[in-house]
């Protein structure tokens, strides 16, 4: 089920993930490709923004491309090592 415009998307690990196929792009002769202008604007994606690539990969060759905002993947990171990490130090601290 798409995110409609009136709802956030969250991409917290605790929120249901939906997928869309939002556009197809092509790769120009200089590896560049368009995001589309409302996928953009819905993203929040504006000039200079930074975003990780994740590759996944099944027998050996990449299937799938995601694109992360990198201040949605520091966040994720956190949330789910931010509480190893004190379970960590509390350990360390009891030795």
């Amino acid at each position: 089920m798409p995110v409609s415009k009136k709802e956030t998307a969250d991409c917290s690990p605790r929120s249901e993930p939906t997928s869309t196929v939002e556009a197809v792009l092509s790769v120009d002769e200089r590896g560049q490709m368009i995001l589309p202008k409302d996928l953009r604007r819905r993203a929040g994606i504006g000039a200079g923004a930074k975003l990780a690539i994740v590759s996944h990969e099944m027998d050996g060759e990449v299937c799938c491309i995601t694109l992360i905002k990198v201040e949605s993947l520091n966040e994720m990171v956190k949330g789910v090592l931010g509480p190893v990490m004190k379970d960590v130090l509390a350990q360390e601290e009891t030795k």
